[in-house]
């Protein structure tokens, strides 16, 4: 019998969406998935679709978590108000998400967590390198999903974030740091799977480690469209 194609939804920003969703779409399609964009302005239906992935770009506004305005921070306050509405509805609905950089910390304030608006000034033993090449390295938490299906406890990633999480949402837990002690992805221990990586996994197709966190959404995705439940396990990986 053949394998369902799960249709995920990646939201994107209206200024860099054109070039980041088609990388997005790839690496799905790689997966065994469609993407379908989403953004502002733009359809927005979850009973349309089998996983959510909240995309990168702009700062979260503080207003949503109780923070102080950096005065460098870009904000799209329609965009936050879409991608925290998605969140939390597809939590709710266990429908799988995924969130890259911006979309991780989306991901942990719509769960109630916060931010550290200036994640660098809060870090300072973190190294700042804003590059879509891989030069920063992360340590996944041993023992956490992310550890499991990507079959690594040490990855070199890239960074372009400004904002980190600071205090955790409800329900989940830290599953990487870099070498300052910044944390760079956060995950749910339990169903329906979410998780959110501070990089851009999008961008680092050619790293198995990186391929494999778009097969453990993907999987946890076709999983739900069929109607079993599905944890994250080295068997998604591509």
């Amino acid at each position: 019998m053949r394998a369902t194609q799960p249709r995920i939804a990646v939201t994107t920003s209206a200024r860099s969406g054109w070039r980041i969703f088609p990388l997005v779409a790839l690496n799905l399609w790689v997966a065994g998935a469609r993407g379908v964009r989403w953004g502002t302005g733009r359809p927005a239906d979850l009973d349309d679709v089998d996983g959510l992935i909240i995309g990168g770009g702009d700062d979260i506004s503080p207003m949503l978590y109780g923070g102080e305005l950096w005065a460098d921070a870009r904000l799209d306050p329609e965009r936050d108000a879409l991608e925290q509405r998605l969140a939390e509805e597809a939590l709710g609905h266990g429908i799988p998400v995924l969130g890259i950089c911006r979309g991780a910390q989306m991901l942990n304030v719509a769960l109630g967590g916060t931010l550290h608006a200036d994640a660098y000034a809060a870090f300072p033993g973190s190294r700042r390198t804003r590059t879509i090449l891989p030069r920063k390295r992360v340590r996944a938490v041993r023992g956490s999903w992310l550890a499991t299906f990507s079959g690594r406890d040490e990855m070199k990633v890239n960074a372009l974030h400004s904002q980190a999480v600071d205090r955790l949402g409800t329900g989940l837990r830290v599953a990487a740091h870099d070498e300052g002690g910044m944390v760079q992805a956060i995950e749910r221990p339990e169903p329906p799977f979410a998780l959110g990586v501070q990089w851009h996994p999008e961008h680092l197709l050619y790293q198995r480690a990186q391929r494999r966190i778009f097969a453990a959404l993907v999987t946890a995705a076709r999983a739900r469209a069929e109607g079993r439940a599905a944890r994250p396990s080295l068997e998604a990986a591509i």
